[in-house]
């Protein structure tokens, strides 16, 4: 018989029509030159790991082999009811009071917007967010096929005015619409924080619409200025709130949480059963040891004190050499600036001379669900390389955008378009 009738192609024309809607994420997609030793990579929010005292890492997983028959066994869908207890612990000095049997422990945070997407979306059905918004949720939520309406932010946070117009097109009542999703604490991509009367009014149209919030808060533990802001899970129960540890402990331990009202945590549950049992039990009893028998708090006042010097770095360097044409916001936490080209230039097409210049950022379409707004738009991070490595990678990248400014001075000299 002839081998050759045996040979396997992919079935790509047998995969599901929501694999087919879905988009790569431009970030993991940059991986590969970030690794580069000649390029400064600005692209990725990786948290410093190197700042971790060695010693805190070692007892937290010294705790987790001694408790090996429960760290390398099946656990409940809903995590180590210990761990549930220390998050619990540490989110009651920000404002939010929960109990840990209303909490889910998921793979990360990532993991927390793909329930929530699998959980409250058919396809057809409406959430809003902010536009641009963090692309790993948008990458969650598109595979339920719904339909995602951005709103605009200011330097306050998402914009009420235009999220209100938005609601009044969708209209009351309109069962398709299912949540709101928002990062109000130095939001990714764009470093802005929610004000207090913003946060306020957001609870309030979520009743008057009747639309769940699903409150992301993997900065709120870095700010470098201003006051702390009330989370919206402590100004309304109903609120679904999502943390993870990766940006206060450890990204490779993915772990994060939901926590939700009693029936929420139930239909979650659900969702996690089918998605993958449990999460590992070794993590989240090294977590819960790294929060409660290490001083954390010293070592996320180190990350704080090394993110704080590096962003003013970056924001000393973008004074100095980015053209009067660009402007950019000024993040009181976090990891990221948002920064806005001239509406005739393309950060996608400007990323390969950047390349050659020794510096990558994430350009800003993949921060929206069209893949087509943002595009004179890009997310640039400061959370990981030195000050001096900042300044360097702004210097170069002002050289791209004013090569960029002078191509198109030249081509309205030479009558080529009009300005």
């Amino acid at each position: 018989m002839n081998s050759a009738h045996y040979r396997f192609e992919p079935a790509t024309d047998k995969v599901a029509r929501r694999i087919t809607k879905m988009r790569p994420s431009a970030v993991r997609n940059l991986f590969a030159a970030a690794q580069r030793d000649d390029i400064i990579s600005l692209a990725g929010g990786m948290p410093d790991v190197s700042l971790l005292p060695k010693s805190a890492v070692r007892k937290a997983a010294k705790a987790a082999v001694e408790k090996q028959a429960v760290t390398l066994q099946y656990g409940g869908t809903n995590g180590v009811f210990e761990t549930a207890q220390v998050f619990c612990d540490i989110v009651r000095d920000i404002g939010i009071r929960h109990k840990p049997e209303n909490v889910i422990i998921t793979t990360g945070a990532q993991e927390a917007l793909d329930l929530i997407g699998k959980t409250f979306l058919d396809p057809g059905d409406i959430c809003i967010t902010e536009g641009p918004t963090y692309l790993g949720a948008l990458q969650a939520f598109s595979a339920y096929e719904p339909d995602i309406h951005t709103v605009p932010f200011d330097a306050e946070g998402m914009r009420m005015d235009l999220l209100e117009e938005e609601l009044q097109r969708i209209g009351k009542g309109n069962p398709r619409l299912k949540f709101l999703y928002t990062i109000p604490n130095f939001q990714n991509p764009g470093g802005v924080t929610m004000t207090p009367e913003r946060r306020k009014r957001l609870v309030e149209l979520s009743h008057e619409y009747d639309f769940i919030i699903v409150e992301d808060d993997p900065y709120g533990r870095l700010r470098y200025e201003g006051g702390h802001c009330l989370p919206m899970r402590a100004l309304d129960d109903s609120v679904i709130y999502l943390g993870t540890i990766s940006k206060m402990f450890a990204a490779g331990l993915r772990v994060g949480w939901i926590m939700a009202p009693p029936g929420v945590i139930g239909k979650i549950n659900l969702a996690k059963q089918g998605t993958d049992l449990c999460g590992s039990m070794f993590d989240q009893v090294m977590a819960a040891a790294y929060f409660t028998e290490t001083p954390w708090q010293k070592t996320l006042q180190r990350f704080v004190k090394t993110y704080d010097t590096r962003r003013r770095a970056m924001l000393a360097a973008l004074d100095e050499y980015f053209p009067p044409e660009v402007t950019w916001t000024h993040p009181e936490g976090g990891f990221f600036v948002w920064v806005t080209c001239p509406p005739y230039l393309n950060t996608e097409s400007m990323l390969p001379e950047a390349l050659e210049r020794g510096v990558i950022y994430t350009p800003g379409t993949g921060f929206f669900p069209d893949g087509k707004q943002g595009k004179n738009c890009m997310r640039i991070a400061f959370c990981y390389e030195s000050p001096e490595n900042l300044q360097e990678a702004i210097r170069r990248l002002a050289e791209v955008i004013e090569d960029r400014l002078e191509l198109y001075r030249a081509f309205i000299e030479a009558g080529a378009i009009k300005e």
